[in-house]
């Protein structure tokens, strides 16, 4: 079976033999025109180098602010924990069991569960933090909020 595996037609290219004669078109300066940077072995162009030219990423202006202190958290919102059929009502909803269900993606970031959508059952959630509606929501029910040590 893998011994028969072929590439698809087309999806390979044979190298260009350079060097062989005036009549293969590849002769004599080998394809690399006359004199300059470009004809040189060894020469290599730094990506974005614009012939001594103001390169553009200099050239363009600066704008924005990154705030290093930011911190990044997976939300979710009660509308999708109450909506996924992949979790047990009954059962203690924590970061672990979000992201077995698929509902969060990088399981390494802090949980912050926020209060979209409308809540019937007593639900009990540990997160590392919780909006001012969520929690509001979570207790009118009857359920619990477990606040975790953040990351």
């Amino acid at each position: 079976m893998l011994n028969t595996l072929e590439a698809a037609p087309g999806s390979t290219k044979d190298r260009k033999r350079v060097g062989r004669g005036p009549g293969s078109t590849l002769g004599k300066t080998c394809g690399r025109g006359h004199k300059g940077q470009n004809s040189r072995s060894g020469s290599k162009r730094r990506i974005g180098f614009e012939g001594g030219q103001m390169p553009l990423h200099r050239r363009v202006p600066k704008r924005g602010f990154k705030n290093i202190f930011s911190k990044n958290y997976n939300v979710i919102n009660l509308d999708d924990i109450i909506k996924s059929k992949k979790l047990d009502s009954k059962a203690v909803v924590t970061p672990a069991t979000l992201a077995q269900a698929g509902l969060i993606r990088d399981n390494n970031l802090p949980l912050k569960v926020l209060g979209e959508g409308e809540l019937e059952n007593p639900l009990t959630i540990e997160a590392h933090r919780f909006s001012v509606s969520a929690e509001k929501k979570i207790l009118g029910t009857g359920g619990t909020v477990k606040l975790l040590e953040s990351v």
